[in-house]
Order: structure tokens, then sequence, then C-alpha cells
């Protein structure tokens, strides 16, 4: 016997095109020295233009991989039995005025979306209710409360968020961000369940 080997696919790896990838890059590996060299240059796929961008290993086949070069080996799997391969394509430069278009797109939208929202709410009618509340006058324009909730409106939505730009402003993930990674979870298992070849077999009725 050479040796227990521990083997843990990662769940996505990122390659580019063309590339091989090997057992290093797609599982950590604890194993002897003297075989865990080999086991990390180990080629287990060829990413081919058929690939397209995304592709399924199966642990199963990972260890027949490992088996054809060292048949010796006890071999032990932990955690999950597919790892993700995204290929990663070169990128097109977005062109300015597209960039523009969008952005003002997005813009408008969202101006849209908040404008329609205060209407179906009355919230003018609120600003002016309170006014005269505080006040005892009637004004049909409470600029004392439209502006600085129109300021407050945008750092409501900038603390909402979790971000200025790119910068976080604090550790916690934003409920976008959160939601973006149950899409991604549920994206994946869908990806594992239909593009990896070896989890759904079709037998002949004879």
């Amino acid at each position: 016997m050479e040796g227990t080997v521990y083997i843990r696919l990662r769940h996505r790896v990122q390659v580019k095109s063309e590339s091989i990838v090997t057992l290093g890059q797609l599982a950590q590996i604890i194993a002897p020295e003297t075989v865990l060299d080999g086991l990390k240059s180990i080629s287990i796929h060829q990413v081919t233009p058929s690939d397209k961008n995304i592709v399924v290993i199966d642990v199963m086949t990972v260890i027949n991989r490992m088996t054809d070069t060292h048949p010796h080996l006890d071999i032990q799997t932990i955690g999950p039995a597919q790892s993700i391969i995204e290929v990663i394509l070169e990128k097109k430069k977005v062109s300015l005025p597209l960039f523009i278009g969008v952005w003002m797109l997005l813009f408008v939208g969202a101006a849209m979306a908040i404008m329609n929202f205060h209407e179906d709410v009355s919230m003018r009618q609120v600003h002016q209710t309170l006014y005269h509340f505080i006040t005892g006058e009637k004004d049909p324009h409470p600029l004392l409360f439209q502006i600085p909730y129109s300021f407050g409106l945008g750092l409501g939505m900038i603390l909402f968020f979790n971000h200025i730009f790119r910068k976080r402003l604090n550790e916690e993930p934003s409920p976008l961000e959160v939601e973006m990674f149950n899409y991604q979870q549920d994206l994946d298992q869908y990806v594992i369940m239909h593009e990896n070849k070896e989890s759904m077999k079709r037998l002949d009725d004879n």
C-alpha cells in the first residue's frame, strides 16, 4: 500500500479556454509526500470549445484517473461529489454608447418606480399633513419634509445594499448579495443535475 489519500473536490473552479485541469487545481489533497506531487499533476479534463462555459466533473471520474496512475492508493473522498469547472471566455470591451444607454435606462426605470410608488401611497399628502400638523400652516409643497426625505431615501438605499459603488460599508452581506448567493446555489445544483453525464442514465426497456 502506498498510503491513504484524502481528496475534497472544490465546489467551483475557474479556468481559461483550452486549459488542462489537473487534480491539484480541482481538489484539496492530503497524501504522503512521496505521491503528493504526482497526484497534483494528474490531468482530469482538457477544456475544449465544445464544453462551452460549464463542465461538471464527477468524483468517480477523479478516482478513475487517480487509480490509473496509482492503483494501490486507498482513496477517501470528503465533501461534494461533483465539481463545476467554469470556463472564463475572453470578455469583449463594452462600448461607451451601450454603457450610457443601459445606465440611462436603469436610471429612468428606477426613478419611475420610486415616483409611481410614492403616488400609490399618497406620499405628497402625507408630507402635507405632517407639515400642517407640526407648523399649523398648509403648504402644497412642504419642502421642509420633502428635501430631507429625498436625501434620506438615497442614504437608506446605500445602507440597505451596504455598498457605495464598489466599496463595502461593513462585512455583513446585503440582502441583494444573499439573494444572489441563493440563486447561484440553485443554479449550481441545476447544472450538477443536468450537465453531469454520470448523474442520469437512460436504460433501454429490453
